[in-house]
């Protein structure tokens, strides 16, 4: 089986969801089918129905984060040398050459990618294009609107 690298946050945040779903979401969800059975015909019992719907997707998401965790790396990346290096869990600051913006990014597992708040994929075009590099390197990556050419200002291992 793959291993499935994730930082320390990442997998704090699936045992929390995975221990909210056990210990709040399955038992409501229990306590709806047994409630919706006292009603009667079940072929017609609508909130039958969906509460059977309900139970599924959260039987399905409690083994699929259970799988994950199972499988996961964890990458505490504060506790590896700071050498420069873009790796995983690092937090980049990257200079967009043709305009002189810049974009502060952190390179996370795929469950906890979140463009908004700045993390990234470690598959996505940008870390796949950045990994492996270090500080003042220049790096293009290709996207769908286009090549953008970066300079790596900084590496922060926070």
């Amino acid at each position: 089986m793959n291993k499935v690298p994730m930082t320390v946050a990442g997998e704090q945040s699936l045992r929390e969801e995975l221990e909210h779903l056990k210990s709040v979401e399955r038992p409501q969800v229990i306590n709806a089918i047994a409630e919706a059975r006292e009603h009667g015909d079940l072929k017609e019992n609508a909130e039958y129905h969906a509460a059977r719907e309900q139970q599924g997707f959260i039987e399905g998401r409690i083994q699929e984060i259970e799988g994950k965790l199972s499988a996961s790396q964890v990458i505490d990346v504060t506790k590896l040398p700071k050498t420069g290096k873009v790796i995983f869990g690092v937090t980049v600051e990257l200079i967009n050459l043709q305009n002189d913006e810049e974009v502060r990014y952190r390179i996370v597992g795929e469950d906890e990618a979140d463009i908004k708040e700045g993390r990234i994929s470690v598959t996505s075009p940008i870390a796949r294009a950045l990994i492996g590099k270090e500080e003042s390197d220049t790096v293009l990556v290709r996207t769908p609107g286009g090549d953008v050419e970066y300079e790596i200002a900084s590496v922060e291992h926070l």
